[in-house]
């Protein structure tokens, strides 16, 4: 997939900087580090990236394939989206090493306690749907400020080291390497001063619509890796930005297929592929998110199917209850929310604590709803059969994108 001696966008230039540390840390070696050499990315604003022929009809194509999905299963099964923006959130932050059972992740959306790791990819699904949310909504457009506030529902329950919620970095990062200097790492971003007009540049080229979709969306994101403007959660809110400008381009207009699914598969090569796009080629980010995204939907497809299925089945053993009714509703809203308590119940079904525990106490007897272990002071219950769906999602798309790449 690499192609490293083939250019066809501006390489990122670098620069020597003094650097000294804060406080003496590490070992000698690092804190005899002097100067340190940033990568300085093109501006990219006026930029314009034009495929070869091969690229653009697989561009087009998957970005079809995307919009039809959506309009196929984005209304009739809105609850899908939760769904997808689950498997979307849960991948995400695999590529980051942050992993946590889907128990304890649906515990963490409900508030209910869960361990830290849980925590922070609740928090991401929080940032995500922020984002995508922020650009569907007219004027349609892709603003720093909702990613300011996205970085900010990330770190809010969770805070991370040195981490300002909402702030761009204030000091130097780098990425690889020791822990202690910029010796050895992988990429130095630029410094610290110049993050905020690298972001505007970013944001002016997020917001056009001359060019095709998925590639701009490719772009922004390994652009924004670049600028690493943040002490931490680049990955998670720059993947974020995928979805956000598919979303303000309406390629996507209900459903967020999980595209990062596709990239968790082979880590190493989507790093490469932003490596690639620092020394100029732009083309591997923007084809290995095509094939991701490619993958995700037809797997998301199978999914709506699998779907309509499980709810199909689950009328059967409720006694096939009218549209309407609070069992009814709640076939719905396990679809979207598979680990509820008996608040939110009461909340999206509008009916009082008496009649919460009724409508779930038949789902339960009609296993539609297992009770979750450890639960017993705050009941949690599980809608297995879609947690196993948004599990099997995660790992077709995986899979496939595995068979993709050997066979490349």
């Amino acid at each position: 997939m690499s192609s490293p001696d083939v250019t066809d966008w501006p390489p990122h230039t670098h620069e020597v900087r003094p650097w000294r540390q804060a406080a003496p840390r590490g070992p000698r070696k690092d804190r005899l580090v002097r100067d340190i050499t940033v990568a300085l990315p093109p501006k990219i604003a006026r930029l314009t990236f034009e495929p070869e022929p091969a690229l653009l009809r697989m561009l087009e194509a998957v970005a079809g394939g995307l919009t039809h999905l959506d309009m196929v299963h984005g209304r009739t099964l809105a609850a899908l989206n939760g769904l997808l923006l689950r498997t979307e959130s849960v991948d995400s932050s695999k590529i980051e090493n942050v992993d946590a059972s889907l128990a304890d992740y649906g515990k963490a959306l409900l508030g209910e306690g869960a361990n830290s790791s849980a925590m922070s990819m609740a928090s991401a699904t929080s940032a995500l749907a922020r984002m995508i949310r922020e650009a569907g909504q007219l004027p349609r457009t892709v603003s720093k400020e909702a990613m300011l506030q996205a970085h900010h529902d990330l770190f809010s329950r969770v805070p991370g080291d040195n981490v300002r919620p909402g702030h761009v970095r204030h000091r130097q990062n780098w990425v690889g390497g020791s822990d202690y200097s910029p010796l050895g790492a992988l990429h130095v971003p630029p410094p610290p001063e110049t993050v905020h007009e690298y972001l505007d540049d970013l944001f002016v080229f997020a917001n056009r619509d001359d060019m095709p979709a998925l590639a701009q969306a490719a772009i922004v994101h390994a652009q924004f890796e670049s600028i690493h403007p943040f002490t931490d959660g680049n990955g998670r809110i720059g993947r974020a930005l995928i979805h956000a400008v598919l979303r303000k381009r309406r390629v996507t207009r209900h459903l967020t297929v999980p595209i990062a699914s596709g990239l968790v598969s082979h880590r190493d090569q989507y790093f490469q592929a932003l490596n690639d796009y620092r020394a100029g080629n732009a083309s591997t980010i923007v084809t290995m998110l095509a094939s991701a995204a490619s993958i995700a939907t037809r797997e998301s497809r199978q999914t709506a199917t699998d779907i309509v299925e499980i709810r199909e089945r689950w009328q059967a053993a409720l006694g096939r209850p009218y549209a309407g009714t609070p069992a009814y509703r709640l076939l719905d809203l396990v679809i979207e929310e598979p680990m509820i308590n008996l608040p939110l119940v009461g909340d999206r079904l509008t009916i009082d604590e008496p009649a919460a525990k009724a409508v779930v106490a038949e789902a339960v007897e009609a296993d539609v709803l297992t009770r979750a272990k450890g639960s017993r002071r705050t009941p949690v219950w599980l809608a297995r059969d879609v947690l196993h769906e948004v599990h099997d999602l995660s790992v077709r798309i995986s899979e496939k994108a595995l068979t993709l790449h050997a066979e490349d």
